[in-house]
């Protein structure tokens, strides 16, 4: 048995970047900050997130930064080689299945509340 899944609520680092492709798949990705229940921790962390399809569609139309999300899915590690060293490298990504729109109309001028899940896995 293993078991590979994240939830995560933050704040978007940023507006999310959207990728339309000719096959019709859309791809959403932005940073994450989530604060670390500490006392002594003002320093959030930060993650990489990753949305296809209907999901990725509403995070585009919803989210903006600083938008309350929660998230739920995977861990991914992307990989790809250093152009000038041609070392490999990593980054790793939380790759969301689960939205949900945490935040107040007030908080981001656009409707908010409810979940979204990705139905093309």
């Amino acid at each position: 048995m293993s078991i590979n899944s994240v939830t995560l609520v933050g704040r978007a680092g940023r507006d999310p970047d959207v990728k339309y492709f000719e096959s019709g798949s859309v791809v959403c990705k932005f940073s994450l900050a989530v604060n670390r229940r500490s006392r002594n921790s003002d320093q959030p962390d930060w993650f990489n997130v990753e949305m296809w399809g209907r999901t990725a569609e509403v995070a585009a139309n919803y989210v903006r930064k600083g938008s309350l999300i929660g998230v739920s899915g995977a861990l991914k590690f992307d990989q790809w080689n250093d152009r000038a060293t041609g070392a490999l490298r990593t980054s790793p990504i939380i790759r969301v299945d689960r939205l949900e729109l945490l935040g107040s109309k007030r908080d981001n001028e656009a409707p908010m509340g409810g979940n979204y899940a990705d139905d093309e896995f």
